[in-house]
């Protein structure tokens, strides 16, 4: 057995200059995207490992994913210890130790119940809820008797948490909807909609489709693949408005393609409600917003849910009045308040709320001057804790002088 050697270095080196191995046995095509999305959340945390001449061992795919985030420098790791012989069985070896690693599913469960990050979006990692077994930890607890339960909402949240996530990959795009956006499109960009095609219906596949030269392809693609997409259809020319996740919207960059952000929620034929937006190569390059379609395909969404659309009226309630929910933002926020039955009196609605059909959601109390002045300073104290803890919770970042120069270089 060799030595083991601990003290390989990690170099900064640029991007270019390392070479794919042009023989790689191992397929990675759909872990890009993940991949990038990790190195976006969590930085560049494992380095890329090459052999004396740059050709990579280890890291194709972070190498793929670097690219597609417009990364210029990467870590390395040089294994220049190596034999020939040594570097081919190691690349080998580590494509195929991944593979043999399994799941404690007791205890992946635990960590998945731990986990409370609701802005990170686990998905976008490619970890699929599906496990080894073939099972999600809802459909395990389904099969060995664990059902929902009525009435213990928060028993069912725990279990939502573990259920397979919705995607957009495997469902097609409710007719109301799409029909909206081929409208908008066609009107915007001055086309016919004869010339709309749909390579990506349920079995198809978009890489044989016939394309005609005058074809636009106005589609709902599988998200998980946008970004190979997009550069297929950008290398042949072949215009498109394809439908976005919005949270990603920008991960998937071109000088061709204008990103064209909306905040739309389309519920899909499979029920995933997905915050949409669009990628387009009918403008010139960049970003835009676009206030007609985010009217459309939110009408449109709402009615094909069979929904209304109006903005939810708020109540504003006299200082006099404490509901519950203001009263629980106390106990949030840290405020001490305290009220007695003298200082009192519960009412369901205000006099003027009568024959509005309205009235005070689970009723509240009208409170004495006293109270009523304490209640003020109260919530006087609770804006400046809430500003207080969302500063100290926010990480500012500053711009660089490289940045700087950058952005003087802008038109």
């Amino acid at each position: 057995m060799r030595n083991t050697r601990i003290s390989d270095i990690v170099k900064i080196m640029d991007i270019n200059a390392l070479k794919p191995y042009p023989s790689n046995p191992r397929k990675n095509e759909h872990a890009i995207e993940p991949v990038a999305n990790s190195i976006r959340e969590f930085g560049f945390k494992q380095p890329i490992v090459v052999d004396k001449n740059n050709t990579i061992i280890a890291g194709h795919t972070r190498l793929l994913a670097a690219k597609e985030l417009g990364l210029t420098e990467v870590p390395v790791i040089v294994a220049d210890d190596l034999t020939p012989e040594q570097v081919k069985a190691y690349r080998l070896a580590d494509n195929k130790t991944g593979e043999l690693a399994g799941w404690d599913f007791e205890q992946l469960d635990l960590e998945l119940e731990e986990l409370d990050l609701p802005e990170i979006d686990m998905a976008i990692f490619g970890f699929d809820p599906k496990l080894d077994d073939g099972t999600s930890f809802f459909e395990r607890e389904n099969r060995d008797g664990a059902a929902r339960q009525e009435g213990n909402d928060e028993y069912n949240e725990f279990l939502d948490k573990f259920e397979k996530k919705k995607t957009t990959d495997d469902c097609y795009t409710p007719d109301l909807v799409y029909d909206t956006v081929a409208d908008w499109v066609a009107k915007e960009y001055g086309l016919d909609r004869a010339d709309f095609v749909r390579p990506f219906y349920p079995g198809g596949d978009y890489v044989k489709y016939r394309y005609a030269p005058q074809s636009v392809v106005v589609d709902n693609p599988p998200f998980s693949i946008l970004a190979e997409i997009v550069r297929f259809y950008c290398e042949r020319q072949i215009r498109f408005f394809l439908f976005a996740p919005s949270q990603t919207l920008f991960s998937v960059r071109s000088k061709e393609v204008c990103c064209i952000g909306i905040d739309a929620d389309v519920t899909y034929e499979n029920n995933a409600c997905v915050n949409t937006s669009f990628l387009t190569n009918l403008e010139s390059g960049g970003v835009r917003s676009a206030p007609s379609l985010m009217e459309a395909v939110d009408s449109a969404n709402l009615e094909n849910l069979g929904l209304s659309k109006g903005i939810r009226q708020r109540h504003k309630y006299p200082p006099h009045v404490m509901t519950s929910m203001q009263l629980a933002k106390f106990s949030k926020y840290g405020i001490e308040f305290r009220a007695g039955l003298a200082e009192m009196a519960f009412i369901r609605e205000l006099d003027q709320q009568k024959d509005t059909n309205s009235g005070i959601f689970g009723g509240g109390f009208l409170l004495s001057e006293s109270k009523t002045a304490e209640k003020v300073a109260a919530e006087a104290k609770m804006v400046a804790t809430r500003a207080a803890m969302e500063e100290a919770n926010t990480k500012r970042w500053e711009l660089s002088d490289r940045e700087l120069g950058i952005i003087r270089s802008l038109r």
